[in-house]
């Protein structure tokens, strides 16, 4: 279940960041903050929803969905997309969907840390956090 992934989580290394973002035609300065931007995100649950709030110095975000639900979503480079949250395994997945493209968040704890792999067309980043 999700419960693994309750916590508060601080953004310690990231890597092919942008490039992931300009693959997602990310505009130059919005990536240019996205680099620097150290979120921390907080993942809970409140009674059926799984909750991931995002806190950082340029913007704060919070979504929350049931898992296997699709739900609206407005990403911080303001896509509008269409989500999901699943469980695969022991890998919390979010998916977005927009325009025919899909961008794959897969969140993994390894060693106490927790990993999520960014995939969007064959572009591949890996940011790790841990527990604040």
């Amino acid at each position: 279940m999700v419960d693994a992934f309750c916590a508060t989580w601080k953004l310690v290394d990231s890597q092919n960041f942008d490039e992931y973002m300009k693959a997602l035609g990310v505009g130059f300065a919005t990536r240019q903050v996205g680099n620097v931007t150290k979120p921390t995100v907080v993942i809970s649950q409140e009674e059926d929803k799984v909750v991931i709030k995002t806190l950082s110095t340029f913007r704060n975000t919070e979504i929350s969905a049931k898992l296997g639900e699709e739900f609206d979503e407005t990403t911080p480079d303001d896509r509008q997309v269409k989500s999901t949250f699943t469980m695969e395994g022991d890998k919390f997945v979010h998916v977005q969907k927009w325009d025919g493209k899909e961008t794959k968040f897969v969140r993994e704890i390894k060693d106490g840390m927790m990993v999520m792999t960014l995939t969007f067309e064959g572009v591949q980043a890996v940011r790790t956090y841990e527990k604040a």
